[in-house]
This record gives structure tokens, sequence and C-alpha cells, in this order.
């Protein structure tokens, strides 16, 4: 566990840069101007490694950050929600599950975290363009929350298996 106040607060700064720049990383355009990248992979770090309000803080505002960042600054305040709720939804899942079947835990939380975002962002895009027409980024929203979903486990298997013991989250 983070003992040290200042400790939580660099690695809530370092996952939040992280998410930030790793959103900006990769940016493929979707058709009602959104983009998909690899940001989320880092949110679901932030879920396991942080407490909930500084996983909270950082993946909203990471994420909301790249978007101001990189000119969709339209899509900055529904971002820092939905990626927020994202951070919450995966902590969530991973705390009712810790200790039992990790990986399960985490998978599950990335797909609803995911689930979350594909329909956080079609409510927006809705409310924008038009429900029917939001509907042609679900498909691009899907592939990048399964791109973060695996990402995500990945990078959080292999940083526990180097992560000293006695390093738990709040």
């Amino acid at each position: 566990m983070i003992k040290n106040r200042t400790q939580k607060i660099v690695f809530t700064a370092l996952l939040t840069a992280l998410t930030c720049v790793t959103t900006m990383a990769v940016k493929i355009p979707t058709p009602l101007g959104g983009y998909v990248n690899i940001g989320d992979a880092i949110v679901l770090l932030a879920a396991v490694f942080l407490s909930p309000v500084h996983a909270v803080f950082s993946a909203g505002v990471g994420s909301a950050l790249a978007d101001l960042f990189s000119g969709y600054a339209l899509y900055a305040p529904a971002t820092l929600i939905i990626k927020s709720v994202m951070a919450l939804i995966a902590f969530s899942v991973i705390r009712v599950f810790r200790g039992k079947r990790k990986l399960l835990a985490h998978a599950l939380g990335a797909l609803l975290a995911a689930l979350w975002m594909i329909f956080g962002y079609y409510v927006f895009e809705g409310f924008l363009y038009g429900f029917g027409a939001s509907l042609v980024n679900i498909p691009a929203n899907a592939i990048q929350g399964a791109v973060g979903a695996v990402l995500g486990c990945l990078l959080v298997q292999m940083i526990e298996k180097i992560r000293p013991q006695g390093t738990d989250k709040e």
C-alpha cells in the first residue's frame, strides 16, 4: 500500500500523464470526428493500482487533456465524465473480486468499463449529431474498448510480476 502522500500524488500524476500521452500517441479518426486510441489501457492501470479517487482523476483528466491538446475540445467534457466513470467501474469490479481470479476480475472490469464507454459516447454523439448518426461510431469505440482491455490486462499482468510485494493500492 502506498502510504506516503507524496508517492500517491506522484503515481497519480504519472498515470494521468501516461493516459494523456497514450491517448494522443495513436489516433485513428472515426466517422463523426472523434478518434480511436489506446489510452484505455492506462485507464485500466489506474483502476488497478490507484485508489478510486486517484484512478477517477487520472483517467478523466488525462483523457480530457488529450482531447484538448489534440484539437477535440468539444469532446473534452464528455470524455472527462466517461473516462472517470470507466475507471470507477473497473475499480469497483476488481474490488469485488479482490484476491480471487485476478485476471478474470481485470478482464471483466475492463469489459464493463468499455461497454460504458461505448454507451457514453453513443449518447454524447447522439445529442450532437443525432442518435441514428451516432450508431456509426459504435464499432470504432468497441474496437478501442477491446484493444484497451487487452493491452490493459497485459500491462497489469506484467507489472504485477515485477512489482515489489507490499505495494498494493489503498
